[in-house]
């Protein structure tokens, strides 16, 4: 008499939990938040959309009015983000939260991905002509080996 196992089939319980994903206000960053959200969708992840807010230097004149702009992008990227999830509600059901974190992108996207345990990190490529001289942010993180990196164009 011979044996038999029954096979199960297991659907996307290995995947991502919590996907970090870079947000600026450009093209390339809102398809990479786009990207992020089918996945965060896909594998029941947390979305964890961040902004870095550019750090400022104790000598900058202008610190006021830069704090108080870069302030206003993250307003004005959550508002962009509710509104698009109203519009799709139902359809693209997703958890997701809003970060801010002050200081370069690299190092503020390194401290959001280490706080919120991120299993996977989405970023846009640059669309900064000089980043492919010194290097992106996208190119940075993947070099860090910490975490997979999507790298959105």
């Amino acid at each position: 008499m011979t044996q038999q196992h029954q096979h199960r089939f297991e659907r996307g319980t290995d995947g991502p939990k919590v996907v970090v994903v870079g947000v600026d206000g450009s093209d390339s960053s809102l398809r990479a938040a786009a990207y992020a959200g089918g996945l965060a969708r896909r594998q029941n992840a947390l979305l964890a959309l961040v902004y870095v807010q550019p750090a400022l230097t104790a000598g900058a004149a202008l610190g006021a009015p830069v704090a108080e702009t870069t302030d206003e992008i993250a307003e004005d990227l959550i508002a962009q983000i509710r509104e698009a999830t109203e519009r799709v509600r139902g359809i693209f059901d997703v958890r997701w939260e809003f970060h801010t974190f002050r200081g370069d992108p690299y190092s503020g996207l390194v401290q959001a991905a280490d706080d919120l345990k991120a299993d996977a990190v989405v970023v846009g490529a640059s669309e900064q002509a000089g980043h492919r001289i010194v290097g992106s942010v996208a190119v940075r993180l993947v070099k860090a080996g910490r975490w997979p990196v999507t790298v959105v164009p």
